[in-house]
């Protein structure tokens, strides 16, 4: 239950669905498993899985949803070498080339010939919806996975009015800016991680792991016009993580501190663990978000 990555969007109208409405749209839309010729899925599944009997878990007004994505692996090398094997024969047995649009054909065949015998990949991807603070929130290492899950969520209600989360000022400058003065804004402390790009179309990258961000030669490059695009940050000694320049927030790390306060919470009843868990995330990303957006100078209007 613990977030890895956050790709947050808000919502440009508010959000009025209730739980038990928004389950019944998802459950239009349910997982289920690929058949024998499909190449994959993509549906909603119950976040507390085996124990879940809804689409969806609510703890006071906080809404969490979980997709579940199945796709067939097919080497592309398995699949181009029983074509051109096809391919050849049937040029030998007809004495001529054989156009792309027959071997496009052929390429199909192929491909459906070997789902049964293909092997599955499983992705599952959870959203929290925040309808007072009118955000959804992502858990997803990328842009676009984190956009199939809102595509998705779209497609069962819909219409879904968000965008990206967007600042006044771009977060590469302020990312910037904090490294050039060697401090963030209070609540937040840089770390030894930073990404730095040219402003030049094709200039330099330089990338800095388990370092002092704060010395002369990051200075230079800094001084060199290169931006900060990614930036090892800590909230309030309760999170680490890496904010990107696109407002996402990566690499998501609790302290242990927050992490022991549901110790108490039985472990003989996972749901009741689930929703304490849930609970106290929700809890404490709402506030690190409402202060990570200050820090950065504040949200673009969206009029």
């Amino acid at each position: 239950m613990w977030f890895k990555n956050l790709h947050i969007y808000r919502f440009t109208r508010p959000f009025t669905l209730t739980a038990e409405e928004l389950d019944a749209y998802l459950e239009e839309l349910p997982f289920a498993p690929c058949s024998s010729q499909e190449l994959s899925r993509f549906g909603w599944v119950p976040p507390l899985g085996k124990q879940g009997e809804t689409l969806t878990h609510v703890s006071g007004n906080q809404i969490l949803l979980c997709a579940k994505k199945e796709e067939k692996m097919l080497p592309g090398s398995v699949v181009n070498d029983e074509v051109a094997e096809k391919v050849e024969a049937m040029e030998a047995e007809e004495g001529r080339a054989l156009k792309k649009k027959e071997k496009d054909t052929i390429k199909e065949e192929v491909v459906v010939s070997l789902l049964p015998r293909a092997f599955s990949r499983y992705q599952q991807t959870v959203a929290w919806i925040n309808p007072d603070a009118g955000f959804i929130a992502v858990d997803a290492s990328s842009a676009k996975r984190a956009e199939d899950v809102l595509a998705l969520l779209r497609k069962s209600i819909g219409s879904l009015p968000v965008v990206p989360l967007a600042m006044t000022t771009p977060p590469e400058l302020t990312l910037t800016d904090w490294l050039k003065e060697g401090t963030a804004p209070a609540g937040f402390a840089l770390e030894d991680e930073a990404e730095l790009r040219s402003a030049l179309e094709h200039g330099g990258i330089i990338r800095a792991k388990q370092q002092d961000l704060l010395t002369d030669e990051m200075k230079a490059h800094l001084d060199a016009d290169k931006l900060a695009v990614s930036l090892a940050l800590n909230w309030a000694d309760s999170l680490s993580f890496v904010l990107k320049d696109d407002m996402s927030v990566r690499r998501m790390k609790f302290s242990e501190e927050l992490r022991e306060q549901n110790d108490d919470v039985t472990s003989e009843d996972p749901a009741a663990r689930f929703d304490a868990d849930f609970t106290l995330i929700t809890g404490e990303l709402s506030r690190f978000i409402a202060d990570l957006v200050e820090a950065m100078g504040g949200e673009e209007s969206a009029a």
